[in-house]
């Protein structure tokens, strides 16, 4: 199963502060960005900065974004963001502007959903997740948000679940190797029981002693 986004509206104004200067608009809670990409010239645009970090907490690397700067819309996904690396808060932005008619290209997260039979089959079995992205290929349209692969095939302690086992559609393109592994069965490492380990270090007290008492009466 796959995930797409929904439609999210940002409204921006144009921003004719720049340089040092940005800092006020900082404080008077507006967020500074910039628009670049397909066929456009880059330019500097503004927006309300609490709404907008709002709406980055669900924003991935391939949300579509739709712009509005007074009526005009613009496509966008957000390329980068900066951050305050003490407070946390939200910087910059930095949107890239995509025709709709031309793929992207992008890493896609994979989200693990259902249980594994395996789990409570095999005693100390565990699931490896070995590959945490994918990378695809789709019009902006058709880009997903993320992939959601389904546990609930992971039946014996040999199944496994690769990249060609998953069926995105017509409409994208996976670059990831078709062989690599996405989850596979571990097991948990067996400690020694605690009665064995206390026996082992009782031996070896004896000899500690024996050698020190032998010591003394040389």
């Amino acid at each position: 199963m796959t995930t797409k986004h929904d439609d999210i509206i940002i409204k921006v104004g144009k921003r004719d502060v720049t340089g040092k200067q940005v800092a006020k608009l900082r404080r008077d809670g507006i967020l500074p960005g910039v628009v670049y990409g397909h066929k456009v010239d880059s330019y500097p645009v503004q927006m309300e900065t609490h709404a907008t970090t709002l709406l980055m907490k669900k924003i991935t690397p391939t949300t579509l974004v739709t712009l509005d700067q007074d009526g005009k819309l613009t496509k966008v996904i957000v390329r980068d963001r900066s951050y305050d690396v003490v407070t946390g808060a939200l910087l910059h932005l930095d949107f890239l502007a995509v025709s709709m008619t031309e793929k992207l290209r992008a890493n896609v997260a994979i989200e693990l959903i259902g249980e594994a039979p395996v789990l409570d089959e095999v005693p100390g079995s565990l699931i490896n997740h070995v590959l945490n992205e994918l990378e695809i290929e789709a019009l902006p349209n058709d880009m997903l948000e993320r992939i959601e692969v389904d546990l609930s095939g992971i039946a014996t302690a040999e199944d496994s679940i690769t990249v060609g086992d998953l069926d995105l559609g017509d409409k994208i393109t996976i670059l990831t190797p078709h062989d690599e592994v996405i989850v596979s069965v571990g097991y948990v490492a067996e400690e020694a029981e605690p009665s064995v380990i206390a026996e082992a270090e009782g031996e070896g007290e004896p000899q500690v002693m024996e050698k020190g008492k032998k010591e003394e009466e040389e």
